[in-house]
């Protein structure tokens, strides 16, 4: 089989691969459109792939969730907007994905949060939790709220809610314990 293509026809770009990763399912409702004002809501907190990616999704959760439409599903407007609630590496990561790949929103939470929350950080996290200890000069509330954000950091973290407790009142000063038992 020859190629009857001249030289100039071959040196073209190629006009496909040019597919997104997700795949938004067909919308067949009449009057449907993303509003500009939705769209710059949106953007207004874009994850460059630097930040938490929980709370990126939580507050990208908050704000799709104000826009219903009776005949589009809320996971298909999360799967269309989502792209606007990214930029740099985070961007970079889902223009890599290939073609057609991800067919829902849950499998794209899923590879998002597997891509940019990576094991090596579960378990820095998780380490950070069992062996935390209250500071020189801490009282018992910035203990209690430092914990706490570790463990928000990692809603994966997998303590019940009693070793999240013994982990805590084990971490405190003699002080703080004492004042904590003379109260229970």
């Amino acid at each position: 089989m020859a190629d009857n293509r001249t030289t100039a026809q071959m040196l073209q770009a190629p006009i496909e691969g040019y597919e997104d990763a997700y795949v938004v399912p067909s919308i067949n409702a009449n009057n449907f459109e993303l509003k500009q004002t939705l769209i710059n809501l949106v953007q207004s907190n874009q994850f460059t792939g630097r930040q938490d990616p929980h709370n990126h999704l939580r507050f990208y959760n908050k704000v799709t969730s104000t826009f219903r439409h009776p005949e589009v599903s809320n996971t298909t407007i999360k799967l269309l907007l989502f792209p606007f609630s990214l930029e740099g590496e985070a961007w970079t990561w889902l223009d890599k994905e290939p073609p057609r790949s991800i067919l829902t929103w849950e499998y794209l939470v899923s590879k998002f949060i597997n891509q940019l929350f990576p094991p090596s950080k579960t378990t820095y996290l998780q380490n950070e939790i069992i062996n935390f200890l209250q500071k020189p000069n801490e009282t018992f509330n910035e203990a209690w709220e430092r914990f706490k954000d570790l463990l928000r950091q990692l809603p994966h973290h997998g303590f019940f809610k009693l070793h999240q407790l013994d982990t805590f009142y084990n971490a405190l000063n003699p002080n703080d314990q004492d004042a904590l038992d003379s109260a229970a």
